[in-house]
């Protein structure tokens, strides 16, 4: 490889990045951003191929194919070159994963948590619930490789046998209800409690802010964490404060009321002395009640907690409709496990883990973005769109796009904006689809020892020398 053409490489790479992946995000996250947060950070980088903006999008495009290999990513980079009529480089995929290694974790954190802000300037006050910007939170988990690394970092769940099972990660994300978009993100070994994840998440809370959450968040100690960043929360009552909590209660209303949590005697293991000490004796509450009746299913009795206490701006309904929405953070977290492909991580370090985690924040952004411009240019819901619909339509464009004229390629993004807007998912009210598989397994068994332990076996079960029993085995 010539040395004095890969600067020219470089850029033609990053001109076919910005005109196919980067399209959406000519806005949201110019290439401008990108050095802002380039010189933030002090990265300095040599002229070569995969320069951080390469280095950037060939691994958001990673994530956002099918196959997730790079290969795959190094195989495209070679082919846009070799369409420009330049000398191509090397097929090995090292200087690509060296480039991936040597970019800091916080840059790529920057980057998604910059594209929602982004998006989130553009919402307008027709969008927003009782004029309030309102977060919905949650937990999942993810697995990796199984590394010596991964494994010291994210151990597995301690109920599976050493080497039998996969590190496992736990994350706390926070989205926006009404753009969709990752706001932020916590990663954490998997035996960590959730209210710890989510305290780690209270910093990206902005003035005025609702977050809504279930009953795991339901805590003294956070309400009064929320309220210090002047902002409020509606959480589903957790089921053990009904006979075991002190308080006073004051009734405005049916199903509606003010209650006084009073202080733990105990501090939390989760904070430390000098914090308990701060926390205040009493907290005013308002806890609201109704009931959810679908023919055919038995009635849900619903409780929640919240700070909001003027009766008049935030009545029952308006609370109501507001945790119905709750939903959508699980949908959002299935969106990024099941349809991006998030749940098994590729990565066979910790950090590269994390970059990877937040790369896929990264490109459920753009995702969100293409969303949200179609349905705000058509006068759509932008929620109400398909996202596994917008990926097909967009994998599929980006061909297209590359090959088209300035001109052109702006009236094929058009004409992708109302594929997309004809996507969209039919309101499914009360849907409960149980958590069951009717495709059978195959029937092998699980593995219960290491793989390394029952390989000896066979080999010797094969040969026809004796075996020590498994069972000596550790």
């Amino acid at each position: 490889m010539h040395t004095s053409n890969i600067p020219s490489k470089a850029l033609i790479l990053k001109e076919k990045f910005i005109n196919s992946v980067g399209l959406p995000f000519r806005e949201v996250l110019p290439e401008s951003k990108i050095q802002e947060y380039l010189d933030v950070l002090k990265i300095k980088y040599r002229r070569r191929l995969f320069d951080p903006f390469v280095t950037i999008w060939a691994f958001l495009s990673q994530v956002l194919d099918t196959d997730k290999s790079c290969h795959n990513a190094v195989s495209r980079v070679i082919s846009w070159l070799a369409s420009e009529n330049v000398e191509v480089p090397s097929q090995d995929t090292g200087g690509y994963c060296q480039a991936r290694r040597k970019l800091p974790e916080k840059l790529f954190a920057l980057l998604f948590e910059s594209v929602a802000n982004s998006l989130n300037e553009q919402v307008t006050a027709e969008h927003l619930w009782c004029g309030r910007q309102v977060k919905v939170i949650d937990g999942s988990t993810v697995s990796m490789p199984d590394t010596c690394e991964n494994q010291k970092v994210y151990p597995q769940p301690s109920s599976q046998r050493l080497g039998c099972g996969f590190p496992i990660a736990k994350i706390g994300v926070l989205f926006s209800l009404v753009t969709g978009a990752v706001v932020a993100v916590a990663i954490d070994i998997l035996n960590v409690h959730d209210l710890n994840l989510a305290r780690q998440l209270y910093a990206s809370l902005a003035e005025g802010d609702v977050l809504v959450g279930d009953r795991a968040f339901c805590s003294y100690v956070d309400f009064i964490l929320i309220q210090n960043r002047k902002a409020d929360a509606v959480f589903r009552k957790h089921q053990g404060r009904d006979n075991s909590e002190r308080r006073r209660d004051k009734r405005v209303g049916p199903n509606d009321k003010f209650v006084t949590w009073f202080k733990p005697k105990t501090c939390p293991s989760s904070l430390s002395k000098e914090e308990f000490a701060t926390l205040p004796k009493a907290l005013v509450l308002r806890e609201v009640q109704y009931y959810i009746v679908i023919p055919g299913f038995r009635t849900k009795h619903v409780k929640l907690i919240t700070t909001l206490l003027d009766v008049d701006k935030y009545p029952l309904l308006k609370l109501m409709e507001l945790y119905e929405k709750r939903w959508q953070v699980e949908v959002n977290l299935k969106h990024l496990k099941t349809t991006l492909g998030m749940d098994i991580l590729r990565s066979k370090t910790p950090s590269m883990v994390r970059k990877e985690i937040y790369t896929f924040f990264l490109g459920y952004n753009l995702l969100r973005t293409l969303m949200w411009e179609a349905g705000t240019a058509y006068d759509v819901p932008p929620l109400q769109l398909s996202l596994q619909g917008t990926r097909h339509h967009w994998n599929n464009f980006i061909p297209q796009l590359l090959a088209a004229s300035p001109k052109s390629r702006h009236k094929l993004y058009l004409s992708l904006l109302v594929l997309i807007v004809h996507k969209l998912v039919p309101e499914r009210p009360g849907r409960v689809e149980p958590r069951v598989r009717k495709r059978r397994p195959k029937s092998y068994p699980l593995m219960q020892q290491p793989r390394s332990v029952l390989r000896h076996a066979r080999h010797h079960k094969s040969s026809g020398e004796p075996t020590a029993s498994l069972r000596s085995h550790p």
